[in-house]
């Protein structure tokens, strides 16, 4: 059994996606959670980089207790100071030294020559080795680097101290056949890398930062640069998420190679980047994105019904996903569509009542992306329940503004009959619905309240969805509305889940008394 170490850049080059940068607050936030993710290795910043970037890498090593922490440098003694001071708040550090070796690189942007680099990233690492023992050196475009000055580089860089050699693909070039044999040939061609751990840090302008990490695992590499969500400059870097999984998932293949990353909260940790970058990831992103272990297609939708593995090769639950989903649209089958009826509490139907409804929710999904629970339950209950009551809204008015109680009145229809009610409440919501369970004689408590903007602009559609229990009950009831007005479509929503509670109650009452 051998360790794959996963060295998280997510704080260093996964910030340097546009767009992505994090707070001081932040990046210690992520931290902690990439700490309880498992990763060896926090790349927290460039601590020569700026004053937020240096507090940053501070405040990571203050607060950082399991994962080493680390902070790049340059090959240049002010960068390596300023990392070493920034570290020097915890004992588990490491600096991470790079300088370029490919010719396009010494030629146009250092200016340097050969000889003048190696005697550089030398004099680099055994600068870093003056406050921590943990040096980690990048040979920067290594994959474009000439294969014999790459070997003599990393020969005297591990002469001189280092622990850690990195093999970086900086701009995506590499094709994993490639980069495997490159991995091979550092391994074969350097006298003394049985002394050091050989890296990679892969990034994805092919779409291949994965594979070739892979690649290079599978060749001998045994620590992986990667980033949650696969964040980072242009088309980003090798996915944690996707490295972790594949390796775990492909036992067989990787023959006892392993990571010590606590996959249930890979989903956790995916999320929480989201929420503090405002970012998202596309819905069929491998292992974290919505769709991961999503199914629509009925033949899928069947095989997943009768066994997971089917069309799974990993559970939901071990990367931290509550399950795995089965989407209801036009694509779904009669397999999938029973499933989510038995689920949301109607299991005595006949036959002929799943077939009738079954009809009516591919002519619904027809016109809808996806059909949700709600839309199910309300074919449900208007093909089956009997119940020809509907509260309607004719009318509402709300008075309120700063230093006032917030006074609604309602009107509605009920029974054929008009109902109209006046109360207050703590905000013009708030009021509008004691306003309306005052008119229905009903006391409800919403559970959950949601609203999203339909558009753009100031006139823009919101809708409103709102779960409520009625009446201290078990059950449950969803509703939701649009309008331009939020306190109406709130309103509008509420009174729509009275009404499905409503004819809920008549279907059970209705299914009793028939015995079934």
């Amino acid at each position: 059994m051998e360790k794959v170490y996963i060295f998280d850049t997510t704080l260093r080059d996964g910030e340097q996606a546009p767009g992505f940068s994090m707070t001081v607050g932040e990046k210690v936030k992520m931290a902690l959670q990439l700490e309880k993710l498992g990763v060896d290795v926090i790349e927290a910043g460039f601590a020569a980089a700026s004053e937020g970037d240096f507090e940053a890498v501070k405040r990571v090593a203050q607060e950082v207790r399991t994962a080493k922490v680390c902070s790049l440098a340059r090959a240049l003694e002010s960068d390596i100071d300023k990392a070493g001071e920034a570290l020097s708040y915890t004992e588990n550090r490491r600096i991470h030294t790079f300088i370029a070796t490919s010719p396009i690189h010494m030629q146009h942007k250092l200016k340097m020559k050969p000889e003048d680099v190696l005697e550089r990233a030398v004099y680099a690492v055994k600068h870093a080795l003056r406050y921590t023992d943990d040096v980690e050196f990048s040979a920067e475009d290594a994959f474009r680097s000439e294969r014999e000055f790459l070997y003599r580089i990393f020969e005297a860089v591990i002469e001189a101290g280092v622990k850690t050699i990195n093999v970086p693909d900086t701009v995506g070039y590499a094709i994993p056949e490639e980069f495997g044999k490159l991995i091979a040939d550092i391994k074969n061609n350097v006298p003394n890398i049985d002394k050091a751990i050989i890296s990679v840090h892969c990034h994805n302008d092919l779409g291949l930062a994965v594979a070739n990490s892979l690649a290079a695992v599978k060749n001998g590499a045994r620590q992986v640069h990667s980033t949650i969500n696969g964040i980072g400059e242009r088309a980003g870097n090798a996915a944690v998420e996707e490295v972790v999984m594949a390796i775990k998932v492909r036992q067989d293949y990787f023959n006892g190679i392993y990571t010590t990353i606590n996959t249930r909260e890979i989903y956790k940790t995916s999320r929480l980047l989201c929420r503090i970058t405002g970012s998202f990831v596309q819905p069929n992103k491998a292992i974290v994105g919505d769709n991961a272990f999503a199914h629509e297609a009925g033949i899928h939708q069947h095989g997943i019904l009768a066994h997971r593995e089917t069309y799974e090769i990993m559970r939901a639950e071990d990367v931290g996903v509550p399950a795995s989903k089965i989407i209801l649209g036009k694509h779904s089958g009669r397999h999938a569509f029973k499933a989510r009826i038995s689920e949301l509490g109607y299991t005595n139907l006949s036959e002929s009542d799943v077939d009738n409804l079954f009809t009516k929710f591919k002519k619904l999904a027809d016109k809808k992306k996806e059909v949700f629970d709600e839309d199910i339950e309300a074919l449900i209950l208007e093909e089956l329940s009997g119940f020809d009551q509907e509260v309607k809204l004719e009318y509402f008015h709300v008075l309120n503004g700063n230093g006032l109680i917030s006074t609604a009145t309602v009107k509605i229809v009920k029974n054929g009959e008009d109902v109209v009610s006046t109360a207050s409440g703590d905000g013009p919501i708030d009021a509008v619905i004691n306003a309306v369970e005052k008119a229905l004689e009903i006391k409800g408590k919403l559970m959950d309240y949601t609203i999203r903007s339909l558009s753009s602009g100031k006139d823009a559609m919101g809708e409103v969805r709102v779960i409520v229990r009625f009446e201290d009950t078990e059950n449950v009831a969803s509703g939701k509305a649009v309008s331009t007005d939020i306190i109406e479509a709130s309103l509008k929503a509420y009174i729509d889940a009275f009404n499905r509670y409503m004819a809920k109650k008549a279907f059970m009452g209705r299914k009793i008394s028939e015995g079934v």
